[in-house]
């Protein structure tokens, strides 16, 4: 069911400019640059607004829908460090736990520094290291190390491995550096679907149909969308409208081998909603409780402190003023960005383009779905700046 709208003035927000939100982003479609886009603002758990622009599929220009279904990539991330915490609660592992007492494969891997040398580690990467990006692993698409390079060599992002395979495949390359040295974007959140399969029994998908996205309620998050759901797959422009160059995006027809924890989830605005309201809530969601509304607080805390980051060749994913917590980069200063945002804000994307940010300070979540991989460092702040310009108190 569609959510009943609140008046948004009764929430704190001006709906005049709530509509401009929507109309600069119908303009970013008229003008062709954006195919389009699912937008949704909430506070004090309503909804204030949730509406559509522009085509779902502009090849054939089939109109947006409020339940298209987006491949949200790297919004696979939370989900599944959700599903670590959970385990942990249940007293299944310690975040302070080598990852090689569960993945043996990892067990003794030494680093690759620049100039192609090895280096034995000084100490195990940590369940913890995963959750913050701390691990020692990279992206292939980062750079070109020589340790991405070998990541590229074996094809390590191919969909056709099982998560097993996937992990056993990782841990056959060097680390990029020293595990808990420096923070850098990377698989590690996939490792750590590996993990939860071995911890849990179940497959990554199970486990989090199982215990998460049932519970809550989102019945169109999956690895895949039944063929029967075929018609509200939102898809990319054929060629960047920048560069004209193919659009490539995964095949989510196709069941694929690989359930990557890291980045393989379809969604809809309206079920991402949910995660958000349930973390919003400090672990709750309509009577359903599947986390302490302290282990809330700790994931969405800042883990790296003093740690360094390594940002690759993905620009500032972490701009100043921000750290990471566990599945979410942290808001830890009022200025220093270039975006508004309270402390103690947290957020995340995926490389299509998909955004959201939890303001626990106001009381607010908003979310933005897009499948404009090129375009996404420009529609993210873009997104943030109107949002936060619509709120009057």
């Amino acid at each position: 069911m569609t959510p009943t709208l609140t008046p948004a003035a009764d929430l704190g927000l001006c709906p005049e400019r709530l509509a401009r939100l929507r109309a600069v982003m119908q303009d970013e479609v008229k003008r062709q640059r954006l195919p389009g886009a699912v937008m949704m603002v909430a506070r004090h758990g309503q909804v204030a607004m949730f509406d559509k622009v522009g085509w779902q599929d502009p090849l054939v220009q089939s109109p947006m829908r409020l339940d298209s279904l987006f491949r949200i990539y790297s919004m696979t991330k939370p989900i599944v460090s959700v599903a670590v915490m959970m385990l942990m609660e249940q007293g299944q592992l310690l975040l302070g736990d080598a990852v090689a007492k569960y993945l043996p494969e990892y067990t003794n891997i030494p680093w690759q520094d620049a100039q192609g040398q090895l280096h034995p580690v000084k100490r195990a990467m940590t369940i913890q290291d995963l959750l913050r990006h701390t691990s020692g692993l990279t992206y292939e698409f980062l750079g070109q190390s020589p340790v991405q390079r070998q990541y590229a060599q074996i094809n390590i992002g191919s969909r056709e491995r099982d998560n097993d395979a996937f992990s056993k495949a990782l841990a056959g390359v060097p680390l990029a550096f020293e595990p808990g040295s420096a923070w850098e974007y990377s698989r590690s959140t996939d490792v750590l679907g590996r993990l939860v399969e071995v911890v849990s029994g179940l497959s990554l998908g199970e486990y989090l149909q199982k215990n998460i996205l049932q519970p809550l309620g989102m019945h169109d998050t999956a690895f895949a969308v039944p063929q029967a759901q075929w018609d509200r797959i939102a898809e990319p422009f054929p060629h960047d409208p920048d560069g004209g160059v193919p659009m490539r995006v995964i095949d989510v027809r196709k069941t694929p081998a690989l359930e990557s924890g890291g980045g393989g989830l379809v969604s809809t605005a309206q079920d991402y909603a949910r995660f958000l309201q349930f973390m919003l809530n400090k672990g709750e969601l309509d009577g359903m409780r599947l986390l302490a509304p302290h282990i809330i607080d700790f994931m969405t805390a800042d883990h790296l402190g003093d740690i360094p980051l390594h940002h690759g060749d993905l620009g500032t994913l972490l701009p100043p003023g921000h750290g990471f917590g566990l599945g979410f980069a942290v808001r830890t200063s009022l200025g220093e960005t270039s975006v508004p945002g309270s402390v103690g804000l947290y957020y995340w994307g995926g490389i299509a383009g998909t955004t959201f940010f939890v303001d626990p300070k106001l009381d607010m979540f908003a979310l933005m779905l897009i499948q404009a991989p090129n375009q996404r460092d420009y529609y993210r702040p873009l997104f943030r700046n109107l949002v936060y310009a619509s709120l009057l108190r």
